[in-house]
């Protein structure tokens, strides 16, 4: 039984692996529900979960998980412990928090980045099957003590044969083609561009108002001068005149 737990497991996580570029570490997203689970059946969860899909993982929540673990009281008190040992992934809710489930979907929004698992109960129908309709988001559940990787769901076997056909791109390819083209420079960095962009700014009307009293003071001076040399000039005529006006007399 455990031989084609593990079969199923390796076939469905190598659909993921070659169509949505899933790889190790595998990220897994807990939820309160998952860890609660886990704790009824006694998994040791980071033993078990490399085990099961025969690779590195990381245990993963948000900290919506944590709070909204923290308010359902002491019943969840031992889940709420497991989720504590778990990495923090920064979700946008640090403001205004959100339901578990919720901010788990907003993790894997816009084609799953990050390659994130899913482990969600199969009783929180609302977040399982919400998770079905994203395409490449793998999910995870605990069912007689025992972890399984749920197989693909339509909606992701639907996305991959469009993709087969032609008709759409995947994400990861998305991102692939994105890096070649920065790297031959055939994309410019936005970051790139704000930091080149400079304000142009108008001349400063003070500064203006200085250069056009310097003009003014220069013009005044110059005038100052010529009147001078004007009174200088009228003198030396004066004496000339003075001086003839004598010897003649």
């Amino acid at each position: 039984m455990k031989i084609t737990r593990q079969k199923h497991a390796k076939k469905n996580l190598g659909f993921f692996r070659n169509n949505f570029g899933v790889r190790e570490p595998y990220q897994i997203l807990l939820d309160g529900t998952f860890c609660q689970a886990a704790l009824r059946g006694r998994i040791q969860l980071r033993e078990q979960l490399p085990r099961y899909l025969m690779g590195e993982t990381q245990l993963c929540t948000t900290r919506c998980v944590l709070k909204e673990l923290e308010t359902l009281g002491k019943d969840l008190y031992g889940a709420k412990l497991i989720a504590q040992k778990c990495q923090i992934r920064n979700c946008s809710h640090l403001k205004n928090g959100v339901s578990g489930s919720e901010c788990l979907l907003s993790m894997v929004e816009e084609g799953n980045p990050h390659h994130y698992f899913v482990a969600s109960q199969v009783i929180d129908q609302n977040l399982s099957m919400k998770v079905k309709k994203k395409p490449g988001v793998p999910l995870m559940f605990i069912i007689q003590n025992t972890i399984v990787l749920d197989k693909p769901s339509p909606k992701t076997i639907a996305f991959v044969r469009a993709v087969e056909s032609g008709q759409l791109v995947s994400v990861h390819e998305q991102e692939s083609i994105r890096q070649l083209k920065e790297e031959q420079g055939l994309v410019k960095n936005p970051e790139r561009r704000r930091k080149r962009r400079k304000k142009i700014s108008g001349p400063n009307p003070l500064s203006c108002l200085k250069k056009k009293k310097k003009a003014q003071d220069t013009k005044s001076s110059a005038s100052e001068k010529k009147r001078k040399r004007k009174r200088i000039r009228n003198r030396s005529t004066s004496k000339v005149l003075s001086v003839k006006q004598n010897a003649e007399g």
